[in-house]
């Protein structure tokens, strides 16, 4: 590591470190939402400085510093492979199972109708406003907006006094959504350029292959990676290297995904069940148990505790007008009332076979939080007209969604669950 990425570490560390401290003593929010929170205002603080004293030179200094942090590279090829192995290692795949059929459906058909909704109501708003931006790029925005994070939803719901029916919804379709959702995003994204390279389009074949090696190709991975961790396991008892053996799992098995072309959050997730259920049960001693659940609690603490605090400074790198800020502000309740809809179809179908929680679409629809996911996606599309106007969506969608929608969401549960 050279010494330019151990400062810039050292330096994303100690801020988190200070901001929680304050947040903790403080302002009492949930971990995560404080320190949005506090890098929000610190850093809108610095824009509002420079425009008042521009020769200080304080918000180029800082967006200098935030452009150094590859978000896209950091997230989606670092830290999310472990937040959400954490994450699956403390899911019930028993209550995943009893209720797959409702999270499948959230997961996949609500992914896909959201995306659709979104990017058509985005294509028709964003006419309205004056940003003049092609349908199939606002179809890619629906893509990396529609899935719910599951970094920031489990993050939450640790807070949260959620029935356990609904809780197991809210996580099980966090945890598989993202994955289908970075799939989604591929494929427009692939079908854009496609286009404007005026080659030959994608056929329906095409995208129903590269779906299937992205989804189910990253879930033989984890499944298979997780076998041969889970064995490894079974024949030692030692915490430290069994510690060792699930970290080792999900560093090289997300290298392995990234190489082959497969999922690798699916391939996570599919790996954190196997080992949080199946390994835990079978394959560890009660001690072992403990120094693994205890590992993977802390790691994932740090990490979130990094990941939102750079999502606050992000804001740093965006670029703003008029129109941007309307397309901002109408982006929310466009994408919560594409979510409602997502939520409701699947619910209302399988409703009339089965009785679901008095509550679920209003609080699987507030309780669907975007996160870090949706901003690396933004950061991740190709250098277009469309990109900055889509990412300060995007962004405003997020900020939205983790402050407002995170702050009330008990609320909405004490008011809609009885």
């Amino acid at each position: 590591m050279s010494a330019g990425v151990f400062d810039l570490a050292a330096v994303v560390i100690a801020l988190a470190a200070v901001f929680g401290y304050v947040n903790h003593r403080w302002l009492k929010l949930p971990q995560t939402i404080g320190l949005v929170v506090i890098a929000l205002a610190a850093s809108l603080a610095v824009i509002a400085l420079d425009a008042a004293i521009p020769g200080l030179g304080f918000h180029a200094a800082m967006r200098s510093v935030v452009d150094r942090i590859d978000f896209h590279e950091t997230l989606m090829k670092g830290l999310l492979s472990f937040l959400l192995f954490a994450g699956a290692l403390h899911v019930d795949l028993d209550d995943l199972v009893r209720r797959k059929w409702a999270i499948g459906s959230l997961a996949t058909v609500g992914v896909l109708i959201s995306t659709f909704l979104v990017g058509y109501a985005t294509y028709l708003v964003a006419g309205l406003v004056g940003a003049d931006i092609p349908l199939i790029w606002c179809l890619v925005f629906g893509a990396l907006i529609s899935p719910t994070d599951p970094v920031a939803v489990l993050s939450i719901l640790k807070t949260l006094h959620v029935p356990e029916t609904l809780e197991a919804k809210i996580a099980g379709e966090s945890l598989f959504n993202d994955g289908v959702g970075v799939v989604v995003f591929t494929i427009m994204v692939a079908i854009a350029l496609a286009g404007e390279a005026g080659g030959a389009s994608l056929s329906a074949l095409d995208v129903v292959k590269l779906f299937l090696l992205e989804a189910v190709g990253g879930a033989v991975l984890g499944f298979a990676a997780g076998y041969i961790a889970y064995q490894a396991m079974k024949s030692i008892d030692d915490y430290v290297l069994e510690v060792l053996i699930t970290l080792a799992l999900v560093m090289l098995t997300y290298a392995v995904a990234i190489q082959i072309h497969v999922s690798g959050p699916i391939a996570m997730v599919v790996a954190g069940l196997l080992i949080g259920n199946h390994g835990t049960r079978f394959a560890m001693s009660e001690t072992t148990r403990l120094h693994v659940e205890n590992f993977w609690s802390l790691l994932d603490e740090i990490l979130n505790a990094v990941l939102f605090l750079i999502i606050g400074f992000e804001v740093l790198t965006l670029a703003f007008s008029g129109k941007i800020a309307l397309l901002m502000v109408i982006s929310v309740p466009v994408v919560l009332a594409a979510r409602f809809i997502s939520v409701s179809v699947p619910l209302t179908v399988l409703g009339l076979r089965r009785e679901f929680t008095k509550g679920a679409i209003p609080v699987l629809t507030w309780g669907g939080l975007r996160g870090g996911i949706s901003v690396a996606l933004a950061l991740a599309m190709p250098e277009t007209a469309a990109k900055p106007v889509l990412l300060a969506a995007t962004y405003g969608v997020v900020v939205f969604s983790i402050v407002v929608q995170g702050l009330t969401l008990q609320k909405v549960i004490a008011r809609t669950v009885r």
